[in-house]
């Protein structure tokens, strides 16, 4: 039985999340509600894009490029087991591919208490992993964390010479135009997300809507897509 993922967005060929030329996949679903996230319509676990595992390899590595892959979110332990499979899949096809991916449990949560089936089989894909909640208050304009109090975690060798960029690196964001919309790809300067404030989310579940514009913004994101249909509407991706 092949196991579904329930996709937000991507971004194929990035150098805004993590070392080198990555792919990004952000999930849609997320049991966290931190304030002043950028992504509450990505919160509800609710329907977006279904994808199959092979096929989001496929996608993510259709720049020949691409060096490694990002998993953000939402949040990507909901969807743990699926995300496994695409790291598997996209090494099999190109050897040397590292993964980075966020998430708003701790290391130690998800090792000793897993949330869900595939946690040990993601994490054993995953050479970077950024834990913790984000916290506004604690945003320190610095690195892939969103909040001082996340921690990169080095569970393999392979971006050991990227550590101090990840850590605590100048903030990077590319801006992607494509069907109507502007999609930031990066994690966000405190400056840039007040300029761009997210969404609330209104209603629960596949009830669920987003209210643009309203609520005053934090940092944090690994991405926000600005909808241009003359509103100036704003939505926001990922942690």
């Amino acid at each position: 039985m092949v196991r579904m993922l329930n996709v937000a967005e991507t971004c194929v060929g990035t150098r805004a999340l993590g070392p080198g030329r990555r792919s990004v996949v952000w999930v849609q679903g997320c049991p966290f509600r931190c304030p002043g996230c950028l992504a509450p319509e990505w919160i509800p676990d609710r329907p977006a894009r279904r994808v199959a595992p092979a096929d989001l390899a496929a996608e993510l590595l259709a720049d020949p490029g691409v060096t490694g892959l990002t998993f953000s979110g939402g949040e990507p332990m909901e969807q743990a087991a699926g995300l496994a499979e695409v790291a598997r899949l996209a090494r099999r096809d190109r050897s040397g591919l590292t993964v980075v991916c966020f998430t708003g449990y701790r290391l130690e949560r998800l090792r000793d208490r897993p949330p869900g089936d595939g946690v040990g089989a993601l994490l054993a894909e995953v050479d970077v992993l950024i834990d913790g909640l984000y916290v506004a208050a604690r945003d320190d304009d610095r690195g892939l964390r969103g909040s001082s109090n996340q921690r990169v975690h080095h569970l393999t060798g392979r971006l050991r010479d990227a550590g101090d960029a990840l850590a605590g690196g100048p903030r990077k964001i590319e801006i992607r135009v494509r069907d109507g919309a502007a999609l930031f790809v990066g994690v966000p300067s405190r400056a840039l997300a007040a300029a761009y404030p997210p969404p609330v989310t209104v209603g629960e579940g596949a009830n669920a809507r987003a209210v643009p514009g309203v609520q005053s913004g934090g940092a944090g994101a690994s991405g926000a897509r600005a909808e241009t249909d003359g509103r100036a509407d704003t939505e926001r991706s990922a942690r």
